[in-house]
């Protein structure tokens, strides 16, 4: 008897979980697509989750306008400008910061130095924030 009260209960709370989890993700689709209503950027594939996981000191999920600081230029060099040198530095077989930085200024005649700190900026921008990151990586990949 005590057996399939058990079995009972867990099913139950199973069945509870359940219905939950179908709330959590019903609030997580609306969120996203209130938030690409207001012409906001998500980060896409992240599913329901409980809290930001910047709370714990990882990249925000949080949405960012078009026009967020996040996604403004850094000392004249856009994120989309910063995805096609990596691009060419890909192809070029160039691996370090510094090469990258040589070939912003080949490319856009802005000094090395200013080209690396702003590259640096972008990648500090990244582990704030997925949307910057996976800004980066749809300009990179051409998606």
């Amino acid at each position: 008897m005590g057996l399939f009260k058990k079995a009972k209960q867990n099913l139950d709370a199973g069945q509870q979980n359940a219905a939950q989890s179908q709330q959590m993700v019903g609030s997580y689709q609306q969120q996203q697509q209130a938030g690409a209503q207001q012409g906001m950027i998500g980060v896409e594939g992240m599913g329901p989750i409980a809290a930001d996981p910047a709370i714990i000191g990882g990249p925000s999920t949080k949405p960012l306008a078009a026009d967020d600081p996040m996604l403004q230029p850094v000392s004249g060099v856009s994120l989309e400008m910063y995805a096609y040198l990596a691009k060419q530095a890909q192809a070029r077989g160039v691996t370090d910061e510094a090469g990258l930085a040589a070939i912003g200024e080949e490319v856009y005649q802005i000094p090395a130095a200013q080209m690396q700190a702003a590259l640096a900026e972008w990648v500090n921008r990244m582990t704030q924030s997925m949307v910057v990151g996976q800004q980066f990586n749809k300009l990179f990949l051409g998606k």
